[in-house]
């Protein structure tokens, strides 16, 4: 569950900087390709910065499944 809330924020984000880059380009057409080129690097900051986090979320979500199935593989 922690991850697909991960990924989410990751989506969320990515979505926000497409927005915003798009209502920028049209306020101002003059500098569509450099909005565009700063919003692409906007979106690949925001995936790598959700990279940890993503790490972090499957390696608590792994720990209660592992925790549960030593508990029952003893007895």
């Amino acid at each position: 569950m922690r991850v697909l809330l991960e990924v989410a924020h990751i989506l969320i984000g990515v979505f926000a900087a497409a927005l915003i880059a798009r209502a920028a380009a049209w306020s101002y057409p003059r500098a569509t390709d450099d909005i565009w080129l700063v919003a692409y690097a906007c979106m690949a900051a925001v995936v790598v910065m959700g990279i940890g986090p993503v790490r972090r979320a499957v390696t608590d979500d792994a720990s209660p499944l592992a925790a549960n199935a030593e508990d029952t593989a003893h007895g």
